[in-house]
């Protein structure tokens, strides 16, 4: 399948640290990517870079088989990229259709077009099958985690995303709350959209994650489906950059 996003050769530097070496990363569209690494791996630099907050010194992006060049977050926006970061930036003395739109209202004349806003925040909920909010105008204030996770997820898709990267989703929820964003995850990759996945927990990728991405020390040591993995694989690969014939080579990955 064609990828959505490709990134060919990227590097980023802050100073003399040089945080991403030469990485190629591709996300196809309706597949979850799970981008796995232990911390200061480089995935929120990564990230970042796609997003257009931090440009990449050099390397190629291309998104839809087109050359890109990423200048800001409304360059990503416009290409369909969205961002669901882990501290959701949800406004809680707003409701959820007003968070769904916060700072993209629509209006009519001087006014804010309520109505209408209602209705695409309920027709892109029903599309995502979310059934776990009473009302589209409960205050975000009395949502529970999981809730909260789903108004942030169902807003970055409300404007015709093509691609939504999840920055841990689950991070803070239990096991319920867990199980019902990994089942909004697995909805977005079937309606077509391309899904990063960044998380820590290994279940969360082997339940919902179609391909692994793993980083180790800003270089990109595997891409792989899921299926041809094991757990124990995907943890050497990211504690020590190497498992089996994956990864570096057995003189890099011990000189690392």
């Amino acid at each position: 399948m064609s990828a959505l996003l490709s990134l060919r050769g990227v590097n980023k530097s802050f100073g003399a640290v040089h945080v991403l070496h030469d990485v190629d990363f591709d996300v196809a569209p309706g597949r979850v990517t799970a981008l796995v690494g232990d911390n200061g791996a480089g995935k929120s630099t990564l990230i970042k870079g796609v997003a257009g907050i931090n440009a990449f010194d050099d390397g190629e992006m291309s998104f839809e088989g087109k050359p890109v060049t990423v200048h800001g977050p409304k360059d990503a926006n416009a290409l369909g990229i969205e961002i669901v970061y882990q501290d959701l930036a949800l406004s809680d003395n707003l409701d959820v259709v007003n968070n769904m739109f916060l700072g993209r209202e629509l209006k009519s004349g001087w006014t804010l077009n309520e109505t209408e806003m209602e209705k695409q925040a309920g027709a892109t909920l029903k599309t995502l099958s979310v059934r776990t909010l009473h009302s589209l105008r409960q205050s975000v204030s009395s949502l529970s985690g999981g809730q909260r996770q789903t108004v942030a997820i169902a807003r970055a898709v409300l404007w015709n995303s093509k691609l939504v990267i999840l920055d841990e989703p689950t991070a803070a929820l239990g096991v319920a709350q867990t199980e019902q964003v990994l089942n909004l995850v697995r909805r977005l990759a079937d309606n077509g959209i391309g899904v990063v996945l960044i998380t820590h927990n290994m279940n969360d990728v082997f339940q919902v994650a179609d391909d692994i991405a793993c980083l180790f020390l800003g270089r990109m040591v595997a891409q792989v489906q899921t299926k041809d993995v094991t757990n124990r694989q995907v943890v050497e690969l990211i504690t020590t950059g190497r498992s089996d014939d994956l990864g570096l080579h057995p003189e890099a990955a011990a000189a690392a």
